[in-house]
């Protein structure tokens, strides 16, 4: 081996021997060789990675579920059927109707109607279902347009009826 001259005042960099290159590249080698996990910390169970801070017997984390799996054919599989959410939340009848006697387009359709306007098929089919889910609606809820015809009606016979009958 030869030893290196002495360091003297250069301005160059003194380039380094092969010898000294080798040593450090085993000394990277050294450190890198140390990283990460160490093998088979799966099969172990991990103990080592968790520091022996529980005395315990570990599950394996390889073992799945221990229910009982039916082999065979069974009389009639158990599946639930999720019903599809609906869109709108459910609302009581008296407020559906609210929301249909308030609706903006609903009023604006039927004020041209009214003007003697015709509506194309799509805009009259849309009126039609929302004016047979209104007197549904009503009909569910014991309310009629009807009403206050239906009772003048009624007046109108038992005045007649008094009438004829010679009553005051």
């Amino acid at each position: 081996m030869k030893k290196p001259a002495p360091a003297a005042p250069r301005s160059k960099a003194r380039r380094k021997t092969r010898e000294e290159l080798n040593q450090e590249a085993r000394a990277q080698k050294r450190k890198k060789k140390h990283r990460g996990h160490t093998a088979g910390s799966r099969a172990t169970g991990g103990e080592s990675a968790s520091g022996g801070k529980s005395q315990n017997k570990q599950k394996d984390p390889r073992i799945g579920s221990k229910t009982p799996v039916p082999l065979g054919v069974t009389d009639a599989p158990v599946t639930r059927q999720h019903k599809p959410k609906s869109e709108k939340p459910m609302l009581s009848p008296q407020d559906e109707l609210d929301l249909l006697e308030n609706d903006e387009r609903l009023d604006a359709l039927l004020e041209r109607l009214e003007e003697g306007e015709t509506l194309n098929a799509e805009e009259q089919a849309w009126v039609d279902a929302k004016l047979d889910r209104i007197d549904a609606l009503m009909q569910k809820l014991g309310l009629s347009y009807d009403d206050d015809e239906d009772e003048e009606e009624t007046e109108k016979q038992e005045d007649m009826m008094r009438l004829l009958k010679g009553g005051k």
